[in-house]
């Protein structure tokens, strides 16, 4: 009997921005219950390689297999989360509205909306317009979000942008959960703050060397 696959695998992933390339021959394996810490510097294409691997931005070459099956967007909608830069908020919505239209989305209807919203911090915010939230704030509601997903896989970009030491606490806090619950993780970050001890791998993205003149 074969060893189950990998959650998520990629092979030889490259991507190119208008023929100069952004990252190249990247590869990495996550199992269940991991993480994988994704760094580099400025221009390293960490925000690229999420969004390629959340089905955003179409590859160069390489391929990229969720459960060991060779992915396409569909496949991608069911089993990834993803939490970028921008946080999708309605901005004229309050906090609890937002979080409800999403939880209608992603059939999860029936949670408690406002449970969701104090574990994050944002108890007696429900009816505040996201727009008057301050940018911590605003991530707090997008972790309430990501913590409605049923998807097994957590791509989170600079997750502990904009938040506090209690803040980078509960991101932590939330990745243990997740990955004790089979899931897994990959997170972009310039800082330190590593997951809690948990399975952690680490990808290390280089920006391209430019070519030398002839």
């Amino acid at each position: 009997m074969s060893a189950t696959p990998p959650l998520l695998s990629a092979h030889g992933l490259c991507f190119a921005r208008n023929d100069e390339p952004v990252f190249e021959d990247v590869g990495f394996a996550v199992e269940a219950g991991e993480a994988l810490l994704v760094l580099g510097g400025n221009g390293a294409g960490k925000t690229t390689l999420l969004r390629v691997l959340a089905g955003l931005l179409e590859a160069s070459a390489g391929e990229v297999a969720f459960a060991g099956r060779r992915v396409d967007r569909e496949h991608l909608a069911r089993g990834i989360a993803y939490l970028g830069h921008q946080h999708g908020h309605k901005d004229d919505l309050g906090a609890l509205e937002n979080l409800a239209f999403a939880a209608g989305l992603m059939g999860a209807a029936d949670a408690d909306l406002e449970a969701a919203l104090a574990a994050v911090g944002l108890a007696g915010h429900e009816d505040t317009a996201a727009r008057r939230l301050s940018a911590g704030q605003k991530k707090r509601l997008a972790l309430a979000r990501l913590t409605l997903s049923p998807a097994r896989l957590w791509l989170l970009d600079e997750p502990y942008a904009n938040l506090d030491l209690d803040g980078i606490a509960l991101v932590n806090d939330l990745v243990a959960r997740h990955l004790a619950d089979a899931g897994a993780v990959l997170l972009t970050t310039h800082g330190a703050y590593a997951a809690p001890p948990v399975r952690t791998r680490t990808l290390v993205l280089e920006a391209p060397l430019e070519p030398a003149d002839a």
